[in-house]
């Protein structure tokens, strides 16, 4: 089972690069689930033809009670892949990072992998604080290989440090690794030589590159990834090379 966590600041693109990646992985026949841990809980919604998922600690919240069946948290979308959100705390009370770590205990009790069978699970991580709870993909075993998305901008670099240093810190415990970078382009200012300077001084490869395109855009407002929508274009290719280098990587 190859399963990756993808980090990276609020807002730098990792929803639409792990649903894009995920419905690469099911365009090639391979069986996805996908785990946004984000209290925006949209990761998911390119893959559900635009409709937002009942988030896991909304459902707990909101019935005061836990879930008694995968199908009560999880939706099939694009490809047959398995979509699970999640979520959040009441906006000022509790702490988003606590759901996450709920959420894994119960998909733990409720058997997701062992029920599932699955070739690929992606979990989509925001990364602007990289405490216990949002860590816990990388800590807690549930990941192996962790890619940092940013672009060239400050603060989204600035995360990318942050995200390298907080795997860095678990490197003699045989948790997650840093595979490498996705460059999602903003188009700065060189912006391609700013994530090449990251990526020699940290170490870590640039392994994919999206360039800043209105076709996923386009898409994306018809509640559909690029794969989905044109599975043949230049992006898709993107998205399909990045994840055969993953599968490759467990060969």
């Amino acid at each position: 089972m190859l399963k990756v966590a993808i980090y990276g600041k609020g807002g730098i693109g990792k929803s639409t690069i792990t649903s894009n990646l995920a419905a690469a992985f099911a365009a090639i026949g391979k069986k996805v689930i996908q785990i946004g841990c984000d209290p925006k809980a949209d990761s998911t919604i390119n893959l559900l033809g635009g409709e937002p998922l009942r988030p896991v600690m909304n459902y707990m919240r909101e019935e005061d009670e836990e879930p008694e069946e995968l199908s009560d948290i999880a939706k099939e979308g694009y490809g047959g892949v398995l979509c699970i959100e999640t979520g959040g705390p009441t906006p000022g009370l509790g702490c988003a990072g606590r759901g996450i770590i709920a959420t894994f205990q119960l998909l733990e009790d409720l058997q997701l992998f062992e029920t599932y069978k699955p070739d690929v699970v992606l979990y989509d991580v925001l990364g602007d604080v990289v405490c216990g709870g949002f860590a816990a993909p990388i800590r807690e075993g549930y990941a192996e290989k962790v890619l940092i998305v940013t672009s060239g901008e400050k603060m989204a670099l600035y995360a990318a440090n942050n995200i390298s240093s907080a795997v860095r810190n678990f490197e003699d415990r045989s948790y997650a690794r840093v595979f490498g970078i996705v460059l999602n382009h903003r188009n700065v200012e060189n912006e391609t030589e700013k994530v090449q300077a990251f990526s020699e001084k940290s170490g870590i490869p640039i392994v994919g590159e999206i360039p800043r395109s209105d076709e996923i855009i386009r898409y994306e407002d018809q509640g559909m990834t690029v794969i989905e929508g044109d599975k043949d274009s230049a992006i898709s290719k993107r998205f399909f090379d990045l994840a055969e280098l993953l599968l490759k990587s467990e060969e």
